[in-house]
């Protein structure tokens, strides 16, 4: 569909550039909102917020390496279907650790608590990657140029680093936030397994839109009772002692 919307226009490399560019950052925006939630609730689950920052700037460095990997390998990695089967697996994975998880005093799930900095890392970029399987076979249908593909990508992974740290706030306020964003990871896990079984029934793009704006205006459609400002002074507090003692 875009193809054919951008045939109307003239072939100037300029305008096309520009318009594709537009377009995948675009893509990636909306693709990247259920994988910044999943950040985000990884990251959270370190103790103080230096560290939830470090580990998504280190997280996301490692993750950027990777992906431009694949944007470069993309050809090559989509003719195997074991890799998609992998990503898949690893996303409803991690949608089954969340769901299965310990309850809080209020009745709600929560991500996985990590004392190691360099526990979350891995997943960060983990993470990333699996759903990166989905983008780029996404921006492949829109442009055959790599190079477009790799810019997007890099605006993407810029804007995708500072909503995961904006989702991180979130979390504390949104009573739904956290399972609205693992039910869509869950949902991008079950379309990469569908396209590993057979490709036409995958659901389309639009669909997949749709269903990520819905569940995420469930997952902000009620705040938590407690106010998140003496929890936030309470880490900042904390995050100056350490900072003192070292």
């Amino acid at each position: 569909m875009v193809n054919q919307f951008l045939d109307f226009y003239p072939n100037d490399l300029g305008f096309h550039t520009f318009l594709l560019l537009a377009i995948l950052v675009a893509l990636e925006g909306v693709l990247s909102a259920d994988n910044a939630i999943a950040l985000a609730s990884i990251a959270q689950g370190l103790p103080d917020s230096k560290r939830q920052r470090q580990a998504l700037d280190i997280g996301l460095i490692a993750a950027f390496v990777l992906r431009m990997t694949l944007i470069v390998m993309a050809t090559w990695v989509i003719r195997y279907w074991q890799f998609e089967l992998m990503g898949a697996l690893y996303l409803l994975w991690l949608v089954f650790q969340y769901f299965t998880s310990a309850e809080d005093e209020e009745g709600h799930h929560h991500g996985p608590r990590y004392t190691s900095l360099w526990q979350t890392i891995p997943l960060i970029a983990m993470t990333d990657l699996a759903f990166s399987l989905d983008s780029v076979t996404a921006a492949i249908a829109i442009s055959e140029q790599t190079w477009i593909i790799l810019t997007g990508a890099t605006i993407g992974i810029i804007a995708l680093r500072f909503m995961a740290e904006l989702f991180i706030q979130w979390l504390k306020i949104y009573t739904h936030l956290e399972d609205a964003g693992y039910i869509t990871v869950g949902f991008i896990g079950l379309r990469l397994l569908l396209r590993v079984v057979d490709e036409q029934i995958v659901p389309p793009e639009w669909l997949t839109v749709i269903v990520v704006i819905a569940l995420f205006i469930w997952g902000f459609s009620e705040r938590r009772l407690e106010e998140p400002e003496a929890e936030t002074e309470a880490e900042a507090i904390a995050d100056g002692e350490r900072s003192g003692e070292t």
